[in-house]
């Protein structure tokens, strides 16, 4: 039986509904009443032009309704549907039409999350159990997130178990269903998670983890084992910005290592980040993978890298970001080399303008362009947006 289903029997029996006292029933009918709606919905344009005979387009409605409860005994709970629709008959993609460029944003109705969630007590202070299907983000989502930007958001089903005490935090994680982005990414699995961070690390904090990760139908594993590093230090009128990542990785054909070093500035305002990211390869036969991260976060928003050709990765790029007006700006440039071999992939450039209205809605527009060399084809993407959040 998978974790959402069991999740729903430990709510109902959890808040009250097995029949109990009449004061249960009440406390109950408090944690409802106690709750708060949940709704998001988010109208966005995606074009893709990639140098082939027909460009892709989508114009898709993504909507989020669900509840979360108040609190009963400790315990509250979260159920939540998500819905995307093709709005105007504005649907020239795949997968949605073949012969284009893909753009993963199909038509889908699902059960995004179903959770319930222990915290609160005296005994187990600092202890926060949740278990059911659940949004999962570690860190900067570079090797666990919910892949936020597409409108199929990535959930996982599971027990998760997070504990703080003083600037100590640890999690950790047994997730046997992955809720892909689209419905062929879904996969049962036997993943273990562990997370551990120092919050009191000189001038930030530093993060240890390892993702064990099974895929239950193939039986393929992959073992990542890292340390990351961020931190900010105050100079005056500059803050001077460091991050270090470093991780293994063990597969069944070899193993590859990540390296990540970022060095920034924020000075009135203005943030500028030079960085650079490997995703190693062992002899081009295997590359470093991230298969539950947030992808199109890295490595350009082109989406030509989501996964790691076997000749490993660097990103070498830089990075520019401010405010203006109440308007979010940023802009990032690429350059894309092959970490086995001597190969030139190309360069991207990426653009952002987005801005809060209000407290709830958020409008944007963004645009990614990757040009080719020895990897991919040419390639332009363009989104407008308008989002509500409650």
């Amino acid at each position: 039986m998978k974790y959402s289903a069991i999740a729903a029997g430990v709510v109902l029996s959890t808040l009250g509904l097995s029949g109990n006292a009449n004061a249960e029933d009440d406390a109950f009918i408090t944690a409802l009443k106690d709750g708060k709606p949940l709704l998001n919905m988010r109208l966005r344009y995606e074009e893709v032009d990639n140098d082939g005979p027909t460009d892709a387009e989508a114009l898709t409605l993504r909507t989020r309704l669900g509840w979360q409860t108040g609190k009963l005994h400790g315990f509250d709970a979260v159920g939540e549907f998500e819905d995307t629709r093709v709005v105007g008959g504005v649907d020239n993609f795949a997968p949605h039409q073949a012969g284009y460029p893909v753009i993963a944003d199909p038509e889908v109705t699902e059960l995004n999350q179903a959770f319930v969630r222990y915290n609160g007590s005296d005994d187990l202070a600092g202890l926060t159990a949740t278990f059911g299907r659940q949004r999962i983000i570690y860190d900067n989502a570079r090797f666990v997130g919910n892949v936020g930007w597409r409108q199929d958001e990535q959930t996982f089903d599971g027990l998760k178990l997070d504990y703080v005490v003083n600037d100590f935090a640890f999690s950790a994680a047994r997730l046997t269903q992955v809720n892909g982005i689209t419905p062929i990414f879904d996969a049962n699995v036997t993943n273990n998670l562990f997370n551990a961070s120092w919050k009191a690390a000189p001038g930030g904090s530093l993060t240890a983890y390892g993702y064990l990760l099974e895929a239950d139908r193939s039986g393929a594993s992959n073992d990542t084992y890292g340390l990351r590093y961020s931190g900010a230090f105050d100079m005056d009128a500059v803050k001077l910005l460091l991050t270090l990542e470093g991780a293994s990785q063990e597969v069944d054909a070899g193993d590859t290592e990540y390296y990540f070093a970022e060095l920034g500035a924020e000075i009135a305002g203005v943030t500028v980040k030079v960085a650079q990211e490997v995703l190693g390869s062992d002899d081009g036969l295997v590359a470093f993978q991230t298969p539950l991260a947030t992808k199109h976060a890295f490595n350009g928003w082109a989406d030509q890298f989501l996964v790691t050709p076997a000749d490993g990765l660097k990103d070498s790029f830089v990075s520019v970001g401010t405010k203006l007006a109440g308007f979010k700006l940023a802009a990032v440039y690429h350059d894309f080399q092959a970490d086995e071999g001597s190969s030139d992939y190309g360069t991207e450039t990426n653009l952002l303008v987005a801005r809060p209205i209000g407290k709830n809605y958020v409008v944007g527009l963004k645009y990614a362009d990757y040009s080719a060399d020895d990897f991919g084809t040419d390639t332009q993407k363009l989104w407008a947006w308008a989002e509500l959040k409650l």
